[in-house]
């Protein structure tokens, strides 16, 4: 081989070098930096781009997907309780400020980690623990506000914060469930009582209820027996009886109907009645009426007067 093809063979070689050296492809959703002698040039985006072989470089090669940081602090509550607390927030770089991103912020994923806890610091003391698990997802929004209006100024956008986790010790998960616990069971017992106390009204009405039928019961049953009483003396008058042989047969009529209401009875006990029938009625009756006329003349008797005690005789 002559001098001359070996001379172009190495310029050849070298011309291609040089092409491949200032071709470069970016990926999707990436960006390169590009710096010529040690200064920023141009930042560029998906596709094929050319610099020049030994003047530019790619400085950085940065990801513009969305990445996401957790973060883990332990705090303290309003009402003195230590919790444990876990967020996680997703950022991206802006792709205007690509540039500023790289040559502003060393340790962007450190930086954001410092915001967050210095935010969350500030948020959770000022809360109560039911506080705080209530109201995390506005303490997310503050964390996230406070922080994106920072990142921001690196060229970095926070797209969402979440508190993933409040975790308290075990003794106050503990104490925490012993007062739900009791508070459920106080709101049973309460439920239990009142429907005890709607039991008892309703048995009361009931039996008051069932002893105001019995006594109209009753009052209906007594009306009639005098009612029929009463029809029994006018017929008995009708037929030409006077009033002493009427209120005779009315009590013999009622004098038998107690007999035979206490043979009927279940709870009946032995009765000595006299062996007489109706001779033992007409003593009977004798001794009733004549109580009945002992009784009326004791009422319209007056009492006599009390005499005066008598007089000590002087000495």
């Amino acid at each position: 081989m002559s001098p001359g093809a070996i001379v172009l063979i190495v310029v050849a070689v070298l011309l291609l070098i040089v092409l491949l050296s200032s071709c470069y492809v970016v990926p999707q959703q990436q960006a390169y930096i590009i710096e010529r002698f040690g200064k920023f040039k141009k930042v560029t985006f998906a596709g094929i781009h050319l610099k020049i072989p030994f003047v530019d470089k790619i400085a950085m090669k940065t990801n513009m997907r969305v990445s996401q940081l957790n973060v883990k602090i332990e705090t303290k509550t309003l009402d003195n309780v230590f919790v444990e607390i876990v967020a996680s927030t997703q950022y991206r770089v802006n792709a205007a400020d690509v540039a500023k991103a790289y040559y502003e912020l060393r340790d962007p994923a450190g930086q954001l980690r410092a915001y967050m806890e210095d935010a969350l610091r500030s948020a959770i003391p000022m809360l109560t623990l039911d506080d705080a698990f209530a109201k995390k997802d506005s303490v997310a929004a503050d964390v996230q506000q406070t922080v994106g209006a920072e990142m921001a100024r690196f060229g970095f956008t926070v797209v969402k914060t979440l508190i993933t986790s409040i975790d308290p010790s075990p003794a106050v998960k503990a104490a925490m469930d012993s007062i739900n616990a009791a508070q459920r069971e106080k709101e049973a017992t309460r439920q239990r009582a009142e429907a005890q106390r709607i039991q008892i009204e309703t048995q009361a009405a009931a039996e008051a209820e069932k002893v105001r039928l019995q006594g109209e019961g009753q009052a209906n049953y007594r009306r009639e027996i005098a009612t029929g009483i009463v029809d029994q003396i006018k017929s008995l008058q009708a037929v030409g009886m006077d009033i002493a042989e009427v209120n005779n047969v009315v009590l013999f009529n009622q004098y038998l109907d107690v007999l035979r209401s206490l043979s009927d009875s279940p709870n009946g006990k032995t009765v000595v009645l006299p062996a007489s029938t109706p001779g033992g009625y007409r003593d009977l009756y004798e001794q009733m009426t004549s109580a009945m006329l002992t009784s009326q003349e004791s009422i319209a008797t007056p009492m006599p007067p009390a005499s005066p005690a008598p007089r000590a005789p002087r000495v």
